[in-house]
């Protein structure tokens, strides 16, 4: 694996320091965290091949302008692996008031980008659909689109917390989706009560206000979608 990384212009003729696979790994990559020159990255290599890791990498080159993402440095599609900057800080399954604040403002921001790419279809996602899905489906199909650039993947272990600040980590199920999507990842992935919950929507739209209705719909999907994705990748 150093060979990888030696023959790269970023770290050629420099000192690989000793590559460790992390404790907590993902469905999809193999994480690893190496040193050079007192500088800590992360190397991530890819264990599934039906992701668009070029679009990823544009995708959190666009977050981590916008503080979301660590800072993406190389991308190696052939060899399939990628390089970015290591971000220390913790995983929480439990969220204090001010962790989901942070929570909020960024999906707020990550919200306001905008990318050229096909909306995700979530329908076709499906393996099964079961009449509880179908009327969540149903029931979205009465509210606007909102259309914007969601991570698509909230969950504990994709978000890093350090002194008062968050990463996100692997986008590459980033896409073109609506809104809520995200929202309902987070009420789902957390656990939010109906009190966090209420708080994290009134964060994120303000006066505006937000259709509940909505919401539920989508989170009866992320459940459905967690629980296939689960079967299929025990």
């Amino acid at each position: 694996m150093k060979t990888l990384l030696t023959d790269t212009d970023l770290f050629n003729g420099k000192v690989i320091d000793e590559i460790k696979l992390l404790p907590e790994q993902g469905y999809s990559n193999e994480n690893y965290r190496f040193e050079v020159e007192k500088k800590s990255y992360l190397l991530r290599k890819f264990k599934l091949q039906d992701r668009d890791r070029v679009l990823e990498y544009q995708v959190q080159t666009l977050a981590y302008e916008k503080d979301l993402a660590a800072k993406p440095l190389l991308l190696r599609t052939d060899e399939g692996f990628m390089v970015s900057e290591f971000t220390e800080g913790e995983h929480k399954t439990v969220l204090e008031r001010s962790d989901l604040k942070l929570l909020v403002e960024a999906l707020q921001i990550l919200h306001s980008l905008t990318l050229d790419n096909s909306p995700l279809a979530l329908v076709d996602l499906f393996e099964v659909i079961n009449d509880e899905v179908k009327k969540a489906f149903e029931t979205i199909g009465t509210y606007p689109k909102e259309l914007v650039l969601c991570h698509n993947d909230l969950n504990p272990k994709n978000c890093i917390f350090s002194s008062n600040a968050l990463t996100l980590i692997d986008w590459e199920f980033a896409s073109m989706n609506d809104r809520y999507f995200d929202l309902a990842s987070v009420s789902v992935e957390f656990e939010l009560g109906q009190i966090d919950e209420a708080f994290m929507l009134a964060l994120y739209f303000g006066r505006a206000g937000w259709e509940k209705k909505k919401l539920d719909a989508y989170k009866v999907i992320y459940k459905a979608l967690c629980k296939q994705w689960f079967k299929d990748n025990p």
